[in-house]
């Protein structure tokens, strides 16, 4: 009996754990009011649940693993693995490995049998991250799988059926890519059914002081911290700076200002040097402090059509009776 009350209790925080996945990569949870990120989010919420393979273009540090991550979660495949895999962090002589997966024996050190990353994904996504730095000689073997969607581990002898989509991602120009001869061209043919190009921070400044504030909610959490705006000027040097580290970048400038901060504002004094060297020019975003009062105004106004008051106060991180108060004091309810 003890077994089997352990199992029901295991099935049930799995489903909670898979339910608040599902919720965390969301499509209304991409942060973003700008037509270009609106645009993208349209056009992936579209195709997720079709099993064409995804292409995503973008620079380093646009959300492209969280873009993947909502296809996968949004789609009929919800329930079974998304695995993502890195190809440029891993050394060339070893992907094949994690991607095939190798029986023992097959090379010096396979001391155990063990599955490949293919085979973990099975009847799920595999998303392949940085694909245009794979090497020629496994793009072939990509292809194969693809195209006959089996696989062989190094050293077996037999092919295994997988059901797989495959979701890929580069920084890189992989059209130049395909030109110069380092990409083979049915291969990216292949992954290229549907595209979708994210754009950079720097084309959706509109975006900057939302997702400011988004970050410095999280860390302030985090961190313990009641910070509660960031100031005029340091909001200004956000918006102009040029992001080449792109969202990823900002998020650390943001978790950097709330740690040395030791007040309940962000002041341009805590953002990095590199932030104060530009040329200061007029910019489209608020021309006030932006506080966590307005942000959270804002928010529940976006989302409140769209979510349970349980939903929207555990994305605030604040309490139903606190979300009520707020929207009772802004006259978003009746009052009763």
């Amino acid at each position: 009996m003890r077994n089997a009350l352990q199992e029901k209790a295991l099935r049930t925080e799995n489903l909670i754990l898979k339910k608040q996945i599902e919720e965390r990569y969301d499509f209304e949870k991409i942060i973003g009011e700008s037509k270009s990120i609106r645009s993208s989010i349209e056009e992936v919420k579209k195709i997720a649940d079709s099993k064409s393979n995804i292409l995503i273009l973008g620079e380093t540090g646009t959300g492209k693993e969280l873009f993947a991550r909502a296809v996968h979660y949004n789609s009929s495949r919800r329930d079974k693995p998304f695995v993502p895999i890195n190809c440029s962090a891993i050394p060339e002589n070893l992907l094949e490995s994690e991607l095939f997966g190798y029986i023992k024996g097959a090379f010096t050190g396979a001391v155990s049998t063990k599955r490949g990353l293919f085979e973990e994904a099975d009847g799920g996504s595999i998303f392949l991250d940085e694909i245009a730095d794979m090497n020629m000689s496994l793009q072939a073997k990509l292809l194969r799988v693809i195209d006959d969607l089996e696989i062989r581990p190094l050293g077996g002898v037999q092919s295994r059926k997988i059901d797989v989509r495959f979701i890929t991602a580069t920084n890189r120009d992989i059209l130049k890519a395909v030109k110069e001869g380092t990409f083979r061209e049915d291969l990216y043919y292949r992954i290229n059914v549907v595209t979708l190009q994210l754009p950079s921070l720097g084309e959706r400044k509109e975006d900057i002081p939302i997702l400011a504030m988004h970050f410095l909610v999280k860390y302030s959490n985090e961190i313990g911290k009641h910070i509660t705006a960031i100031e005029d000027t340091a909001q200004k040097l956000l918006v102009n700076y040029s992001w080449p580290g792109n969202v990823r970048e900002l998020r650390n400038i943001i978790e950097r200002a709330v740690l040395v901060t030791d007040r309940d504002i962000i002041l341009s004094e805590h953002l990095p040097e590199t932030l104060k060297s530009i040329d200061d020019f007029p910019c489209k975003a608020l021309d006030k402090v932006l506080s966590i009062e307005s942000y959270t105004k804002e928010f529940i106004l976006r989302y409140q059509s769209t979510h349970s008051e349980n939903e929207l106060s555990a994305m605030l991180g604040i309490t139903r009776k606190s979300l009520w108060e707020k929207r009772k004091r802004w006259g978003l309810v009746r009052a009763k």
